[in-house]
Formats: C-alpha cells, structure tokens, sequence
C-alpha cells in the first residue's frame, strides 16, 4: 500500500512567505529569487512552492493582498451614506495613513502594479475587493467638474495625488497631519 504525504499548509508560514516577499520586492525589485524569499520566510525553497507554485502565483496572490488590505483600510469606519466631503475626508485620511504606516508594503504594491506578471484576472479580482473606493470616486467625480472625464483618468489624478502627499507624509511625519489635510483639500478642489 502506498501511502501518499500531503504538506500540511499553515496560515503562519504563508503570511511569512508574503512578508518576505514584500520585503525583498522593496529591496530587490521584482527579480528577487525565490529562494531568498523562502529563506527570509524561514522554510525550506521547495516549501514555498507547496504555497504558491510559481514565482508569478506568489506575485498575483501578493499583489491582490496588498489591495484588498488596503482597501479594507481605507473604508474602515466609514458609513454607507450619501457621498460628503466628510466621508470622502475619511477614505483619504484612512487610505493616506494605511500607506504611511506600511511604507514596504505600498513600494512593493507600487512595483507589482506596473508588473507583466499580474495576469488580468487578478487585476480584475483586485478591482472587485476596491469597488466601494471606486463607487465613492465615482460618487465624487459625477457630482463635479470631472464628470465627463474619463472615470480612469480621475483615477490616476487621484492616485498621483494621494502618492505625492504620501510621500510628504512620509518625509515629514511632524507635518503629517497638515499635509493630509492639503492633498484631500487639492483633490477636493479640483473634483468639486
């Protein structure tokens, strides 16, 4: 009788395997070898492949990660409600603050972004987990001067902003606070 082993997956040792990953990103770029990520993960190379069978799954899963977390941060505590300046203040205080505070995590999401190896699926997987942003977006730029604007085009305004004052937040965390305040009241200036 031939007995089978199947690896045991562990919720642990996959959440090490996506923060090594980020990190090396950050450090490396996206050529970063899997082996050095299973290393910094502390498991074994062939381990990692039990998790994510290629190097490109390890970087879709990453990737998708990143933006559901920051997703999720970004509406927390935010109502459903009709759009306001207040509750589009929340999401932009909310979205700024998550970035700050996980700087690895929003360079390594900046990289996989602009990455061939995100197939259309999970960008499309990724857009689904930030559909609340995007209808809040869409809320704000039909209300506004931007209405006729193509709805990607506003996004990458925004994005463009919210990465300039994530960076001024950044450099300068005793103006933090004043600098949020300037980057919403800019974008808010120029989508109402």
């Amino acid at each position: 009788m031939l007995l089978l082993m199947t690896r045991v997956r562990s919720d642990d040792k996959r959440s090490a395997i996506l923060a090594a990953a980020t990190q090396l990103i950050v450090a490396q770029g996206l050529s970063a070898p899997t082996m050095r990520i299973a290393k910094e993960a502390g498991i074994p190379n062939g381990s990692l492949f039990t998790y994510f069978p290629t190097k490109a799954d390890l970087f879709n899963q990453l990737y998708l990660e990143l933006k559901s977390e920051m997703a999720v941060a970004a509406i927390e505590g935010v109502q459903e409600s009709e759009f306001s300046r207040e509750k589009f203040f929340k999401v932009w205080r909310n979205w700024t603050q998550w970035a700050v505070s996980f700087p690895d995590k929003r360079k390594a999401l900046s990289q996989l972004n602009v990455s061939d190896a995100i197939t259309p699926e999970t960008r499309a997987a990724a857009h689904k987990a930030m559909r609340p942003l995007g209808a809040l977006m869409e809320d704000c730029r039909a209300a506004g001067p931007m209405s006729k604007v193509p709805m990607g085009f506003v996004a990458l305004l925004l994005n463009s902003a919210a990465d300039a004052t994530m960076d001024f937040m950044s450099q300068e965390p005793k103006h933090a606070r004043k600098h949020c305040m300037d980057g919403f009241d800019a974008v808010w200036r120029m989508m109402m």
